[in-house]
């Protein structure tokens, strides 16, 4: 009787903290789906990029790790295309203290992309048969060119991919996404966004959207479940 009674217990925690963090799904709940695409669509692994330019360096990736900066103001400047590849690397030159050409950083900045997400792949396909899908990712000019060739299959299940390098504006700040429901054309709330980021799943929130967090496919699965997909 006890063991049954914390069980139970277990149980209505366990809904109760999922009611908290995640969104209510079913089936009808939208007429669109937005993606990001980084660790959401695309495998993304930043290890890879810094061994490359360590290579070329000949230096220790963990010296690099130690002095690269995530997403300061150059980043992001970079990202809503404000700066050109060559000012983002030299700015990169100078933080990292090392004297790589412009194609090195390109090569180990390209680097970054690992594959497809495993899964992903037949989900997407599984839910443009029922949702338009869209996508709207952070990211700048040197990354669309190579991905959109080396991953051109996975990405054609979207009918438009938003591009903050492209539309000068990005996650999370509100007006990216008031940007992007405006040029889907419907309404925030039916819209379902899945992202990795905690910060973008809020401020999509903010401005009206589901919002699901995906820490693997299996959250994409299990939302698509939910809206009848």
């Amino acid at each position: 009787m006890f063991r049954n009674g914390y069980a139970v217990a277990r149980l209505c925690r366990f809904s109760y903290t999922a009611a908290m963090n995640s969104p209510v799904l079913s089936p009808g709940a939208a007429d669109a789906l937005l993606f990001d695409l980084g660790r959401v669509v695309l495998d993304i692994d930043f290890k890879k990029t810094l061994a490359c330019w360590a290579d070329h360096a000949d230096c220790d990736p963990a010296h690099l790790a130690g002095r690269f900066t995530s997403r300061d103001e150059t980043y992001q400047r970079h990202e809503r295309g404000e700066i050109s590849e060559a000012e983002f690397f030299a700015a990169l030159r100078g933080l990292l203290e090392i004297g790589i050409s412009d194609a090195q950083f390109l090569e180990g900045w390209n680097a970054i992309f690992a594959g497809e997400m495993p899964g992903i792949a037949p989900l997407l396909q599984r839910a443009a048969r029922h949702l338009p899908l869209y996508a709207f990712s952070n990211t700048n000019g040197a990354h669309v060119e190579h991905f959109s060739l080396a991953y051109s299959g996975v990405l054609e299940h979207f009918r438009e991919v938003f591009l903050s390098s492209s539309i000068g504006l990005r996650k999370p700040d509100g007006e990216a996404y008031d940007h992007v429901v405006k040029a889907i054309g419907v309404p925030a709330e039916r819209i379902v966004f899945f992202d990795d980021l905690a910060e973008n799943i809020e401020g999509a929130r903010a401005r009206g959207l589901i919002a699901v967090r995906v820490r693997s496919p299996d959250d994409v699965a299990e939302a698509l479940a939910a809206l009848g997909i």
